[in-house]
């Protein structure tokens, strides 16, 4: 029985010492090898992750040329994790790589800038932190001028003794932050800073339409036509200084619809001598017969000295403050007898007066501009008149009967006179309650109402449009100048 036991233990062993010698795999050791994931999808097994990388770096050769980069790298998201195994099988690096490029592209070193406004966050990459510092700096200029950004740059600005312009502060609105990473070769990566200061103007690296200049066309004629405004205009088109430069038949020229990226501020002090408009008096002559005018003194301008401080926003005037008027050459009025026993209702076609005090500043003129609120292309058929600053007068252009003194969210405060003679008139944005109401007869030169910033408004002007036949029903309007 003794004997029995022994030769089962020794049969144990015997059984125990196989297994143990299959499962060590005949003495083997385990190897060291390499799992590949992508976003934790399992890509194959490898003998060395420094030939996987070596691999892609080798085969990124033509995003090296394209990106002026020294190294490529592997997607965001893949993970190369050690293991332990008894098993020797694994996968060729080649076929892994194309299992990688088939799920996720590749990467090069990089940085993303983030432009982050109230609406919105946009995201830029570049090779190098130094093209998108550049590249502002470009946009700045184009918007605030070389050379003027370098005087305020280097605190050469000539000092203001009587006249004079100075910028008090240049920036960029949006907040801006940038990180270096690891940047997909799918995205839209600038490598210069022309590129990226044409997208940071124009929204876009397309060309620009180009137009043929015709006979008779001016500046404004060619931007009012094309949809742009007279700035976008002169910023497409450096070669051109102003909007008085003449263009000649066959000369080709870009029309360049900008969409920033960045809001570039600017803050100035200005004093600048402005013609002081004469006003007319009319005298009432009863022994002439009605809608007859007898000129009896011509009105000549004056001279008024405006100190200002003026706010742009990518060239637009978005603030004007008044800081101060002085008067250098009074004017003297013109005077005209009117033949009327009353007045009338029935305003002039020929005689308007201007509808602020002297020291105005054109804020936004009659034609296509970025909108100042939304940011999208739009035509503005007014004339903004900003510098006479919060409660100063608003006064009727000429006779008429108010057709509506009312409010609305766009407008604010608003008039609208009928003149009776086809013409129509509007003034928007004013403080409080006009000081007309419908129905009212008003006489050319009365006040109407005070210039506030109520609606959708920058800062405190007038909205002043001019229509022909009935507003917002079968008229039109037209450019305010055309009336003076």
């Amino acid at each position: 029985m003794k004997k029995a036991s022994i030769i089962i233990v020794v049969l144990l062993l015997t059984v125990v010492t196989f297994l143990l010698g299959f499962n060590t795999s005949n003495g083997k050791e385990p190897q060291t090898y390499y799992q590949v994931y992508l976003d934790d999808q399992i890509l194959g097994v490898i003998n060395s992750e420094e030939e996987l990388n070596n691999y892609i770096d080798k085969e990124g050769d033509a995003y090296k040329e394209q990106y002026g980069v020294e190294n490529v790298y592997a997607p965001t998201g893949l993970q190369i994790k050690k293991m332990s195994t008894y098993h020797d099988q694994v996968d060729d690096v080649e076929d892994v790589y194309k299992k990688i490029s088939e799920t996720s592209p590749f990467t090069i070193k990089g940085y993303q800038l983030s432009i982050k406004s109230e609406d919105e966050t946009i995201k830029i990459y570049v090779t190098d932190e130094q093209i998108f510092q550049d590249a502002v700096i470009e946009t700045i200029k184009t918007f605030i001028g070389t050379e003027e950004y370098t005087m305020y740059m280097d605190g050469t600005q000539p000092v203001i003794e009587t006249t004079g312009t100075n910028i008090e502060n240049i920036y960029v609105e949006e907040e801006m932050t940038i990180k270096e990473m690891n940047i997909p070769v799918t995205e839209t990566i600038y490598t210069n800073v022309q590129d990226l200061a044409k997208y940071l103007l124009f929204g876009t690296l397309e060309p620009q339409r180009t137009y043929i200049v015709q006979v008779g066309d001016t500046i404004e004629r060619v931007a009012l036509n094309n949809q742009i405004s007279v700035e976008e205009f002169l910023i497409s088109n450096p070669q051109f200084k102003s909007e008085s430069n003449l263009l000649f038949p066959g000369q080709e020229v870009t029309i360049g619809m900008t969409d920033p990226k960045i809001s570039v501020v600017k803050e100035e002090h200005v004093i600048e001598d402005v013609a002081s408009q004469y006003r007319t008096e009319e005298i009432h002559d009863e022994t002439l017969v009605i809608g007859d005018e007898v000129v009896t003194q011509e009105g000549v301008d004056g001279i008024i000295r405006v100190n200002q401080m003026v706010k742009s926003i990518n060239g637009t005037i978005v603030y004007v403050d008044p800081i101060s008027t002085e008067e250098i050459k009074p004017a003297v009025n013109r005077i005209v007898r009117i033949g009327t026993k009353y007045v009338s209702g029935v305003g002039s076609t020929t005689n308007w007066v201007w509808p602020t005090n002297s020291g105005w500043t054109i804020s936004s003129s009659y034609g296509y501009r970025i909108d100042p609120f939304d940011g999208t292309r739009s035509f503005h058929g007014a004339l903004d008149i900003a510098g006479t600053g919060y409660n100063s007068p608003i006064y009727a252009a000429t006779n008429g009967v108010v057709m509506r003194a009312s409010y609305s969210s766009t407008n604010g405060y608003y008039v609208i006179i009928n003149h009776n003679n086809g013409y129509y008139t509007q003034y928007a944005h004013m403080i409080r309650m006009p000081s007309v109401s419908e129905g009212q007869i008003v006489e050319r030169g009365q006040v109407i109402g005070y210039v506030g910033s109520t609606g959708a408004a920058t800062g405190p002007h007038v909205h002043f449009e001019v229509w022909v036949g009935r507003p917002y029903n079968g008229g039109y309007r037209i450019n305010p100048y055309t009336m003076y």
